[in-house]
């Protein structure tokens, strides 16, 4: 067991309606630490993260915020999601105590190679690919990180032989430039305007990014989209080997799209990897994930042979672009990740047949019009939900071309508008839901809202519905 919190009075900012400062918190408790969590969500609202901790020795102090937890704690343990300019930070601060997040301890303690994966679109679905695919070398792998699975709990049973694939999200990646750590292995997806609520400007949301690669050195390894201009600039200054891959120009050390054909250079060595044909998932942006992926794979030794059975077997990942029922010739898309217009308009790029979307949610303050756009062009109606509804259809106005789309304005009514979308539907085309926004104005996140779509399509158009 791990020792080095024996004793300390440790705070935990921010447990989450679904324990992401759990997993941090039984490893403490675990390790003998003093530890009090405080959020200022009430129990009621925070009852099944509560329910996680009922083994441990813990501390609560929730619905309110109590200086003295951080005043007079060693250790704040800081939750991705809290803002940093909270005060209560400040005053932690103010009293010398040492701040550390679950992602930096980690970093810390970790004794296997890190993967990390990040992007503004695609890092969930490459992040799952490389771990299915790095299997095939015979070592423990493990997958976790902003995915949804905290990793600390495992630490301690990680070796040197094993290998580990981190999804890093932006919040998680500013916390490290203060440990100045980057993964052995960085894959970037893409760079696209995305979380400028929390960040402010995209230069600030960049050099949050950036932390993934800022830290690598020699021997270290940096996968990055060949088509990405921002990215182009960050190979340039990396201490680390740059690996490329590119869905529409040949790269001479990385993966590429040849035709229908998937291949790579590398090592002096070249040959095909699969046929576009034989991955199972659909679009150009999952062609993209896919040679990401393969670029890593490659380099830490997997087979070919390996990379294609993926291709063959791997059916995505829940919430991302999720075909789930086809009912009466109309196919139901579940693409609650899509929290930005660029996942949204790949998303209408990937799918076939008169689309009717379903779009909006909370406001991220990111720019709409190329979203609007592509709508225009995509789809034969949209329903629009959350605070940012109002904002699409100002700009769904502005284009031209606007009067053939359909527009449909359904406020906070999740039900209607799911239900609105179904009737718009015809046979040989879909329904969508691709928000290209967070859901934090009518859920507690896009699990949530993905699963309620789920459960109302099916409710909606069963049999005893239509009596």
């Amino acid at each position: 067991m791990f020792h080095g919190f024996e004793g300390k009075r440790v705070t935990v900012m921010g447990l989450g309606l679904f324990g992401g400062g759990a997993a941090i918190t039984r490893f403490l408790a675990r390790g003998g630490a003093r530890v009090t969590v405080t959020d200022l969500k009430d129990e009621e609202k925070l009852s099944a993260s509560v329910e996680k901790l009922r083994d441990v020795e813990v501390r609560f102090v929730l619905g309110r915020h109590v200086e003295s937890d951080f005043t007079d704690a060693d250790i704040l343990i800081v939750n991705p999601a809290v803002p940093r300019n909270s005060p209560y930070l400040q005053l932690a601060r103010e009293h010398g105590v040492t701040f550390e997040t679950e992602t930096n301890l980690f970093f810390k303690l970790c004794p296997a190679p890190i993967i990390g994966v990040t992007g503004s679109n695609g890092k969930t679905t490459t992040t799952s690919l490389l771990g299915a695919m790095l299997r095939d070398l015979g070592v423990r792998v493990y997958v976790g990180g902003n995915i949804g699975v905290p990793l600390i709990e495992h630490v301690e049973e990680m070796t040197e032989d094993d290998l580990v694939v981190l999804e890093l999200s932006s919040f998680q990646l500013e916390d490290l430039h203060a440990i100045e750590r980057s993964p052995h292995i960085a894959v970037v997806t893409n760079i696209s305007p995305n979380h400028l609520d929390r960040h402010g400007t995209m230069e600030n949301y960049i050099a949050a990014k950036r932390a993934i690669v800022d830290f690598q050195r020699d021997g270290d390894i940096f996968v990055a989209n060949a088509r990405d201009e921002r990215l182009a600039s960050w190979a340039g200054a990396s201490n680390a080997r740059v690996l490329r891959f590119s869905s529409q120009d040949r790269v001479h050390d990385g993966t590429y799209l040849d035709g229908s054909a998937l291949r790579f250079e590398m090592d002096g060595d070249s040959g095909e990897i699969c046929d576009r044909g034989e991955i199972l998932l659909p679009g150009i942006f999952n062609v993209e994930n896919y040679l990401a992926a393969s670029a890593a794979a490659l380099a830490l030794g997997v087979r070919t042979e390996a990379i294609r059975r993926i291709a063959r077997t791997f059916r995505g990942v829940a919430h991302r672009l999720e075909l789930f029922l086809e009912e009466n010739g109309v196919r139901y898309y579940n693409d609650s990740i899509a929290t930005t217009p660029e996942s949204t308009i790949a998303a209408l790029d990937a799918l076939e047949g008169p689309i009717v979307l379903i779009a909006g949610g909370y406001d991220k303050k990111a720019p709409l019009r190329q979203l609007a756009r592509k709508v225009i062009v995509r789809c034969k109606a949209v329903v629009l939900i959350g605070v940012t509804g109002p904002r699409i259809a100002a700009e769904l106005r502005r284009c031209e071309n606007a009067g053939a789309l359909q527009v449909c304005e359904e406020g906070t009514d999740f039900e209607a508008a799911v239900g609105r979308a179904i009737s718009l539907a015809e046979p040989g085309g879909c329904v969508l839901l691709s928000p290209a926004t967070a859901s934090y104005d009518m859920f507690a996140n896009f699990e949530e809202r993905g699963d309620a779509f789920k459960d109302l399509v099916r409710s909606l158009t069963s049999p005893a519905a239509n009596q």
